[in-house]
C-alpha cells in the first residue's frame, strides 16, 4: 500500500539486507505459473521509484507511520534496485510497473523524467507515470503520452486529493482517449483519507466513462461498492494487490459473499503484488489467490492473460 511522508530529502543510511530465501521461493513461484501453462506472470502493481523516495518509504513502514494503521509492515525484499529487478526476473515476472507517485505539487514531473529512464533501462517494466492535481497537469501527462508511457500510477490516499479535481479533468480525459490505463489507490485501507472511497471514483467515471482504472487493491475494504462500479463501467479493472492474503484478511477481510462477483468479473481482475514492500512473501500472494477455488481459467486470466491483452503483450 506503499504510504510515505515527505520524501525530497535524501539519507544515507544503508539499507538492511533481508534473509528471505528467494532462490527457494523462485521455485515454488515457476512450478505456480507453469502448472497453469503460463509464460510467467505479469503483475500491474509493482513499486520502483528514485532511491532517497523509497528509503523514506521503508522508513514510514518501519516507524508504522498513520497511513499504515499503525500495523507492524516487515518489508521482505529491502534489496538495492538491481537486486529487486532480478528477484523478478527470477520469480518469472515477465512484466511488472513501476508505480510512483507524488504527494504534493512540483513532484509528478521529475518522478515521470525518472520513470522514462528506468523503464528505458529495465527490461520487463512497463513505462510508468504519474500525475497530480496541479497546474501544468495536462501537458506534462500528454508529454509522457507521447514519450511512450504505457500505465499511470495514481494514489488518491497519499496525495489527499479529490480525484473528481477540476485540474484533472482534461487529463483525465487525455487518458481515456489515448486507452493509457491507470492504477489508483482510491480503498480506504490501510487507513481513511479525505478523498478515499468509491464516491470520488464514481464522478470520475462519469466524466470519462471510457477511462481505464484499475482499482487497487480491490478497492480494500470498500469491496463490494467497487465491484458495483465494476459491473456499471465495463473499463474499470481491479488489482489484487494485498487482497486475500493473511495479513490483509486479518484486518480488512474481502466478504466471501462477493466472490462469485469477482468471479464473474474475471476477465478485468489483474494481478498486483505491491513488491517489493510487503510483509509477507511474493509466493503468498499466489498462494492466497489459488485457495479461492475460483478455477484453473481464472488463475491464468488473472496472473497473466488479461494483463497481457491490456497491455499487447
Amino acid at each position: 500500500m506503499n504510504d510515505h511522508p515527505d520524501a525530497t530529502d535524501a539519507t544515507d543510511e544503508t539499507y538492511a539486507s533481508s534473509t528471505h530465501d528467494v532462490t527457494a521461493e523462485a521455485a515454488a513461484i515457476r512450478r505456480f505459473w507453469g502448472g497453469l501453462g503460463l509464460p510467467g506472470l505479469i503483475d500491474v502493481h509493482t513499486h520502483f521509484m528514485p532511491e532517497r523516495v523509497l528509503r523514506k518509504v521503508w522508513a514510514y513502514f518501519d516507524a508504522q507511520g498513520s497511513l499504515t494503521g499503525g500495523t507492524a509492515w516487515p518489508i521482505t525484499y529491502r534489496h538495492q534496485e538491481e537486486e529487486r529487478r532480478a528477484v523478478l526476473e527470477l520469480f518469472g515476472v515477465r512484466a511488472f510497473t513501476a508505480m510512483l507517485y507524488p504527494h504534493k505539487p512540483g513532484m509528478a514531473c521529475w518522478l515521470n523524467g525518472w520513470a522514462a529512464e528506468f523503464a528505458a533501462r529495465t527490461p520487463g517494466c512497463l513505462h510508468t507515470a504519474t500525475l497530480y492535481p496541479e497546474p501544468g497537469v495536462e501537458e506534462y501527462v500528454r508529454e509522457a503520452v507521447e514519450a511512450g508511457a504505457r500505465v499511470f500510477k495514481a494514489h488518491v490516499q497519499v496525495g489527499a486529493y479529490d480525484p473528481a479535481d477540476e485540474l484533472l479533468r482534461p487529463a483525465w480525459g487525455l487518458l481515456a482517449e489515448a486507452g493509457v490505463p491507470v492504477v489508483i489507490h482510491c480503498g480506504s485501507g490501510p487507513a481513511p483519507g479525505k478523498h478515499t472511497g468509491p464516491d470520488p471514483i464514481a464522478r470520475v467515471l462519469a466524466r470519462h466513462p471510457g477511462l481505464r482504472l484499475i482499482v487497487a487493491h480491490l478497492g480494500m475494504p470498500e469491496y463490494e461498492e467497487f465491484l458495483d462500479l465494476a459491473e456499471r463501467h465495463p473499463e474499470l479493472r481491479l488489482d489484487t494487490t494485498m487482497a486475500f492474503t493473511d495479513f490483509s484478511e486479518g484486518f480488512m477481510p474481502f466478504p466471501a459473499r462477493a466472490l462469485p462477483r469477482l468471479a464473474a468479473l474475471g476477465d478485468r481482475v489483474l494481478l498486483g503484488s505491491d513488491f517489493p514492500n510487503i510483509p509477507y512473501p511474493y509466493l503468498h500472494q499466489l498462494q492466497a489467490l489459488e485457495r479461492l477455488d475460483l478455477g484453473a481459467d481464472w488463475l491464468r486470466a488473472v496472473c497473466h492473460d488479461n494483463a497481457a491483452r491490456l497491455f499487447g503483450l
